[in-house]
């Protein structure tokens, strides 16, 4: 008779009494054969186009797009490729009131990409006794060098001619009137719609023409600054600012904290429940209390969407602001369902420490030792991985072509080149995206899960062919157990199981992905039509995505359990699934309630170590190198909010060596108890104490 896991069961039978190599080999086969290899091909086909994608951005992109606005030239302010070199000189001021003024009227046919605005080192501020200009760059007749332009304050006014003269004060250049003050947000000077009396004098007195001093001049620029697509621009560039930050607390931290988790659970396996409860609820606090913080809501230390210093008396608002209060208000709900939960695990844990199969998965940690130490090589593979997805991620997200717009303005300009004003060019440059653009970033995203799944798929494997081989071994090979099964699992992974794991890894990514689009349309559904949305409609909506959330569960149950049958028999990624479920559903009753404490403590315990990374990360971005100059960053949200899926990725991998052993230890009874008319015969003492099967204990300790 065969086993559901193949193997034959009138041979097991008689495996009791050999030794444990006999033992082991028996239920670890070798007569193998690759499997599912189209979708090995499709992965590495995948990673080509990955890579041809990336190269788009790396030739199309340019990180600096991200922060630093254009000015009416096309140059990237900050860039030393511009027209002047702007290295030095990364604010975009736009110089002419009334075009910012024009560009916010609700009918106007003027855009403020197309109001003329030049890169200044920093925003420009009204004389305390008399007028300033700020003059365009120096060229043509104006025989100045760029540092004597900016030595001079941006003006050199006194140089021109008058015929530069009169253009100026009809607003046309190429020197315009500091009336305004502005201050620096996010790269680019808004202005405050409060005109100093004494400049506005002395303008009017000159001659000037008549300057509008309406509050849209502050909301134009405040309403380009905060689009949406303006602050998912500097939320990306957040990631190149504070790469450290990713590094360490996205990778070392969690690196180090899982190696500690595990050492922990090996020696104190006890105390872990109680521990792990304590340090979750202590971080999702802490974590909560930052967002509190960073929110103005508690402290004095709250976002400031504001470079360098700025009039206590003017409170700027933004994006970002109201991005970390809704985050303060989630963590908050987190915060009470942790309480509650944690009240409810108590009395579970009191009465499930002992029947937990922890006991079971740290002895097998302790006999195999490669075991802990194995994860750190998907960890070092999915590094490199996320290293250069990064860097391709901030060029992707800048790629795009820097093109004049086509406008119906009508406006005139003092060309220094031309020495007269010009008024057929005086459209501004924009980054224009194609569609494709947002299909390779989409591509790009998917591919990251898709290389995180694999990879972590790929070490469940690996410790599911180890742990089987301890566990049908009795431990009396614990000689040649230490490395040997486990070199021996990757081998047979790297030569047969690919393609099983590439196929199931492709799964769980599109179902995730799945859900994502459906969330996506959901949401922009819901902001088209608030109103007219039926009950009916309401109801499949909410159904749908439930029902997604759970097949999504469902295949990600599945999967874990199919990687082990993959591991132990060498079948295609289908039929191990369908093994898989079968050897559960027939043991449901006797497994069921076996390991659900341990499941919740080793989640919360991936979730006490991301926690600790966004922790940390907030930490880091406190100090004044991200909160001042060229590295500050738009918000600490996204970097923390990255550091804690990193650090929960780290988390996985390392967590995975108890949750596979648990699971393959479940398993593998299963399968033993099949071939032995319901009695396992391979079970360790402890694992038939967990069960409760107290005459096989017996059995087991006293021998025959």
């Amino acid at each position: 008779m065969r086993g559901p896991l193949g193997r034959d069961a009138s041979g097991a039978g008689a495996g009791g009494g050999k030794g444990g190599d006999d033992a082991a080999a028996g239920i670890i086969r070798h007569d193998r054969k690759c499997r599912d290899l189209p979708f090995l091909a499709l992965f590495a086909a995948f990673w080509v186009a990955m890579i041809v994608n990336s190269s788009f951005g790396f030739n199309q992109g340019s990180p600096l797009r991200l922060t630093y606005g254009l000015d009416y030239k096309g140059n990237i302010c900050g860039s030393k490729h511009g027209d002047p070199d702007l290295s030095e000189l990364d604010v975009r001021y736009w110089v002419n009131p009334n075009q910012v003024y024009q560009s916010g009227l609700k009918n106007s046919t003027n855009d403020l990409a197309d109001a003329k605005a030049i890169c200044l080192m920093e925003c420009p501020y009204p004389a305390e006794d008399g007028l300033n200009f700020v003059c365009d760059y120096p060229e043509g007749d104006i025989r100045l060098s760029v540092d004597d332009w900016i030595d001079r304050d941006y003006d050199y006014f006194e140089y021109l001619t008058p015929d530069m003269r009169n253009s100026s004060l009809q607003l046309q250049g190429p020197c315009y009137p500091i009336i305004f003050p502005s201050i620096n947000v996010y790269w680019s000077c808004q202005f405050i719609a409060r005109p100093s009396n004494v400049s506005l004098k002395h303008w009017q007195q000159m001659g000037g023409v008549s300057i509008d001093e309406n509050m849209l001049i502050d909301k134009t620029i405040h309403n380009s600054i905060n689009y949406k697509s303006s602050v998912l621009k500097r939320y990306v560039a957040d990631i190149g600012k504070s790469w450290p930050v990713l590094i360490v607390c996205g990778g070392l931290l969690p690196l180090f904290l899982s190696l500690i988790w595990l050492a922990m659970i090996r020696y104190f396996v006890a105390g872990m429940p109680w521990i792990t409860v304590i340090l979750f609820n202590a971080l999702v606090v802490s974590v909560t209390m930052f967002f509190y913080i960073k929110a103005g809501w508690i402290g004095n230390d709250p976002l400031t969407v504001v470079i360098g210093p700025s009039d206590p008396y003017v409170s700027i608002g933004g994006r970002e602001i109201n991005h970390l209060h809704a985050a303060a208000v989630l963590m908050t709900v987190v915060m009470i369902i942790a309480f509650l939960t944690s009240i409810a695990l108590v009395r579970r844990i009191l009465i499930a420490t002992s029947t937990t199969v922890l006991k079971v998965a740290a002895k097998v940690i302790g006999e195999v030792h490669a075991l802990i130490i194995f994860p750190v090589v998907p960890y070092f593979a999915l590094a490199i991985i996320y290293m250069f997805w990064f860097a391709a991620t901030l060029y992707l997200f800048s790629s795009g072509q820097v093109l004049q717009n086509d406008c119906n303005a009508e406006c005139c300009s003092f060309d220094l080149k031309l020495g007269k004003v010009n008024c057929d060019s005086c459209c501004g440059y924009s980054v224009h995206y194609t569609p494709h653009i947002g299909i390779a970033i989409l591509f790009h995203l998917f591919g990251c899960y898709w290389a995180t799944q694999f990879f972590i798929a790929c070490s469940s494997t690996v410790i599911a062919g180890s742990v089987a081989s301890y566990y049908w071994a009795r431990g009396e090979i614990s000689h040649d157990i230490p490395f040997h099964t486990v070199v021996s699992s990757v081998k047979r992974l790297l030569r047969y199981s690919l393609g099983s794991v590439a196929l199931g890894s492709l799964i769980v990514s599109s179902v995730e992905w799945v859900r994502c689009i459906l969330k996506s349309l959901r949401r922009r559904l819901k902001g088209v039509d608030s109103t007219g949305e039926s009950r009916l409609g309401k109801t499949v909506s909410s159904s749908s995505h439930c029902c997604l959330g759970c097949i999504d569960w469902t295949i990600k149950s599945v999967n874990r359990n199919a990687y082990i049958v993959i591991a132990v028999t060498g079948k295609g990624f289908c039929k191990a699934s369908e093994l898989a479920t079968g050897l559960i559903m027939n043991n449901i009753l006797r497994i069921g309630k076996v390991n659900v404490i341990g499941d919740v403590i080793l989640y919360l315990g991936k979730l006490c170590v991301s926690l600790s990374s966004a922790l940390f990360a907030f930490l880091m971005l406190d100090t004044h190198k991200y909160r001042s100059a060229h590295n500050k960053i738009s918000s600490p949200l996204f970097p923390v909010l990255l550091c804690w899926a990193l650090g929960y990725v780290v988390a996985q991998l390392f967590f995975g060596v108890v949750e596979t052993s648990v699971e393959t230890i479940i398993l593998s009874f299963c399968q033993d108890a099949e071939e032995h008319d319901g009695e396992a015969q391979y079970a360790p003492p402890l694992l038939m104490e967990t069960l409760g099967d107290t005459s096989q204990l017996q059995r087991l300790t006293q021998g025959p």
